[in-house]
């Protein structure tokens, strides 16, 4: 291909959806709607984890990293889309472009890493509770909390890094909603060849590893519950494990259609769906998740009332 002048001049233009006025109005409400509900819903569940001593347990400490990393997630996507909606304006500088990748890698990384770690402690709870305290203990939790931000924080470095090697034609066209490797690899006037069979590898590291670990942690949990002699006990055990399973078919269900099914060219408008889906509405859904018809939540949020109502008695 040509050579194009000098990357860090670049800007880009992001295509997002092309719909009609009226779809793009109702969209711009929908998406106003998803990401005001997510925050507010994620930012309550990490506040309620910090307040509630009766939350301090390893699953909240790790459920409330991931609202932490879910806010990160739907920040650095959805305002541009809400910004393109109504002013139409689809340009975006090559750093700002670059800083949306950064964070949406370190993001979705962390998601990733956090909900591995959460089916470990699962496992733990499930199938060998008596060791729990100890194997689940705050300095583990700590550590595996860790260790999901400094790796997720490390790809991203690495892809940001990868990315601003490349050279761009000015004004090109990101056919989507957001800047990612991905597209960005797509446009590229370089040779990228390297740079997409690493990105491949790095999906498999980052993303199919850890889901095999997840799918293979519930298959032992799942062989344990079943030894249960009890109903209630089963019951119990399964009633542990559905918020964070449910979390993990949201989570994964958009992605495993989105990178499983073939390309073609009239694909692309549904990849922008399925990707709005995995990026938006999934982290809305969250805090739902593990707060409907959780008692342990309503309870703290009861308690905290109480508290407050103390405060403001005296």
């Amino acid at each position: 291909m040509e050579e194009c002048s000098n990357n860090t001049e670049n800007v880009f233009y992001i295509s997002a959806f092309s719909i009609s006025k009226t779809g793009q109005c109702l969209l711009f409400i929908a998406v106003l709607l998803i990401y005001v509900m997510t925050l507010l819903g994620n930012m309550t569940i990490a506040l309620l984890v910090c307040l509630a001593p009766q939350l301090h347990t390893p699953m909240y400490f790790f459920l409330s990293n991931l609202a932490i990393s879910d806010v990160i997630y739907v920040s650095v996507t959805l305002p541009k889309l809400l910004s393109i909606l109504p002013t139409q304006d689809h340009w975006i500088s090559f750093s700002a472009c670059i800083t949306q990748m950064y964070f949406f890698s370190l993001s979705a990384g962390c998601d990733i890493f956090l909900l591995t770690s959460m089916s470990y402690d699962r496992y733990i709870a499930v199938c060998k509770p008596l060791q729990y305290p100890l194997l689940m203990s705050k300095d583990v939790c700590i550590s595996l909390a860790l260790a999901s931000w400094l790796i997720s924080l490390t790809n991203a470095i690495i892809n940001v890094l990868s990315t601003s090697l490349l050279s761009c034609c000015l004004t090109q066209n990101v056919d989507h909603f957001f800047c990612n490797v991905k597209e960005l690899y797509a446009i590229t006037s370089s040779d990228a060849t390297s740079r997409n069979i690493f990105l491949l590898c790095q999906d498999l590291l980052l993303a199919s590893f850890p889901f095999l670990l997840i799918m293979t942690s519930y298959v032992f949990i799942i062989s344990t519950i079943r030894k249960i002699n009890s109903s209630e006990g089963r019951l119990k055990a399964y009633s542990s494990c559905t918020s964070h399973l449910t979390t993990v078919i949201l989570f994964y269900g958009p992605v495993i259609i989105l990178y499983g099914k073939p390309e073609s060219e009239g694909s692309k408008k549904l990849d922008k769906l399925l990707t709005l889906l995995y990026t938006a509405v999934v982290p809305m859904l969250n805090p739902f998740v593990y707060t409907l018809r959780n008692q342990d939540v309503l309870n703290a949020i009861q308690n905290i009332r109480r508290r407050r109502n103390l405060i403001f008695l005296k």
